[in-house]
């Protein structure tokens, strides 16, 4: 166990207290390696590998990695439906199986298990914990600038449609008490793609939940291709719009309706 493992509280580690949850689409050159940074980062957390029927064989990998460790789960899916259906289907499993926590982490090394603790640690006093590139002592390694601006700016958008103070609202890098997924609606988050993150941390601070950023190193991912496209960014940009639109036409039903100007 590492120093940092052992720091944590015994509720967010012990039995089945986490759950890693990392979806997989053609992975197959990362998961091997990720399951393995896991496993040593929080040897106590358990971790579910959900995997959309990759065509590469990573169900397999993955299958083969949780046939020789017990702490390491596998769901297959029938067929690629986005990141935000992947998730949520880890957040079921886990749910069904009583963790106590529950962590979202991509599986192309992007997202460092190493830093896994020190999410784990801020959730002893919040009920969702970001791991942010953008609040002061995160960072990105090896993007080029376009990406960088894309991200910021988009991050920007999303404060300022939706009234947010998370500087980090489209990351994927999270631990959720399982208290707080439990009231989030799961149900309702119609988001598949990346907008999926934007709509449960709108979804977490409407509802009054403490959420709190803490500094990440993201690092650009070294083998295999993003997922990132222009589909999934102008998905985002008019999720939010609609929402921020949707927001201020009930906030101003409810001033009529009470008699506030």
């Amino acid at each position: 166990m590492t120093e940092a493992a052992a720091d944590l509280p015994r509720e967010l580690t012990g039995g089945e207290g986490v759950l890693v949850v990392v979806p997989t689409y053609q992975e197959r050159l990362n998961v091997e390696e990720i399951v393995g940074r896991v496993r040593a980062a929080v040897p106590l957390a358990d971790l579910l590998v959900v995997d959309d029927a990759s065509p590469d064989g990573t169900g397999a990998i993955a299958d083969g990695l949780a046939a020789v460790d017990p702490q390491v789960h596998v769901l297959h899916r029938s067929a690629k439906e986005g990141l935000g259906a992947a998730y949520l289907a880890g957040f079921g499993w886990g749910l069904e199986h009583d963790y106590a926590v529950l962590v979202e982490m991509d599986a192309d090394g992007s997202h460092q298990p190493e830093q896994l603790p020190s999410l784990l640690a801020a959730l002893s006093d919040a009920d969702l914990v970001l791991g942010s590139r953008w609040v002061t002592g995160g960072s990105v390694l090896n993007w080029p600038a376009r990406r960088r601006l894309l991200s910021l700016g988009g991050n920007t958008y999303v404060r300022t449609a939706l009234g947010l103070s998370v500087r980090d609202a489209t990351g994927g890098f999270r631990a959720f008490r399982r208290s707080t997924l439990e009231k989030l609606d799961l149900g309702g988050v119609a988001s598949a793609g990346y907008c999926f993150q934007v709509d449960l941390v709108w979804r977490a601070v409407q509802q009054g939940f403490r959420v709190v950023e803490v500094p990440i190193e993201f690092v650009e991912r070294v083998r295999g291709s993003s997922k990132m496209s222009g589909s999934i960014v102008r998905e985002a940009l008019w999720r939010v719009t609609v929402w921020a639109a949707q927001d201020r036409v009930g906030r101003l039903r409810h001033r009529s309706s009470t008699g506030r100007r």
